[in-house]
C-alpha cells in the first residue's frame, strides 16, 4: 500500500475504524444473532445478509488499519502560485482541444467520476508543483502521453470529502 496520507486523512481513517468496531460490528454481531436464531440456515436470505454484512465491515477495517499502519505522511509545501494538495486545477488539453478541471487530492479521497485524481496518478503526478501557464507533459505509460497546458489554479486546504470506500 504505502500510500501518500495527509494527517487529517489517517485521523478519518482511525475514525471509521473505530466508529466500526465499537458501534458497527457490534450490531453486525447482533444482526447475525437475531437472524440465526430464526431456525433452517440453509435457507436464511436474513443470516446470509447478516453474515456478508458483517464479514464486509470485518475487511473494511483490515483495509483501513492497513492503510494507516502503511502510509507515508505528507504535507502540503507548495507554494501559493502553485498547483498543491486540494486545489483545483483548470488545464487546457492541447490534443483533444478543450479544458478539463480536477481537483487534487491523495489516494484515500481519489473519486474519478467526480474530476478528484490522486497526487500519485499521472494526471496529479505531473501537475504538482506546476504554475499557471506552465506547459506540462502528461505521461500515460511508456509510450504515450499528452501536453496541457494550467490555465487556473484554485488554491484550498479543504480535506472535507470523505474517504473512498476501496
Amino acid at each position: 500500500m504505502y500510500d501518500r496520507l495527509t494527517r487529517k486523512d489517517v485521523e478519518k481513517m482511525q475514525k471509521e475504524v473505530d466508529e466500526r468496531k465499537l458501534v458497527v460490528r457490534k450490531q453486525a454481531l447482533e444482526d447475525v444473532k437475531e437472524a440465526r436464531a430464526q431456525g433452517d440456515l440453509s435457507e436464511n436470505f436474513e443470516y446470509k445478509a447478516a453474515k456478508q454484512f458483517k464479514n464486509r465491515n470485518e475487511s473494511r477495517i483490515r483495509y483501513l488499519e492497513k492503510m494507516i499502519k502503511t502510509a507515508t505522511i505528507i504535507e502540503d509545501d507548495s507554494d501559493e502560485s502553485q498547483i498543491g494538495l486540494n486545489d483545483s486545477v483548470t488545464i487546457y488539453i492541447e490534443e483533444d482541444d478543450m479544458e478539463e478541471c480536477f481537483k487534487i487530492v491523495t489516494t484515500i479521497r481519489s473519486d474519478a467520476i467526480n474530476n478528484m485524481v490522486s497526487i500519485e496518478s499521472p494526471i496529479g503526478e505531473a501537475l504538482l508543483k506546476h504554475k499557471v501557464g506552465d506547459r506540462v507533459y502528461i505521461k500515460i505509460n511508456d509510450s504515450d502521453g499528452y501536453y496541457a497546458v494550467i490555465r487556473k489554479i484554485d488554491k484550498s486546504d479543504d480535506e472535507s470529502e470523505k474517504i473512498s470506500s476501496y
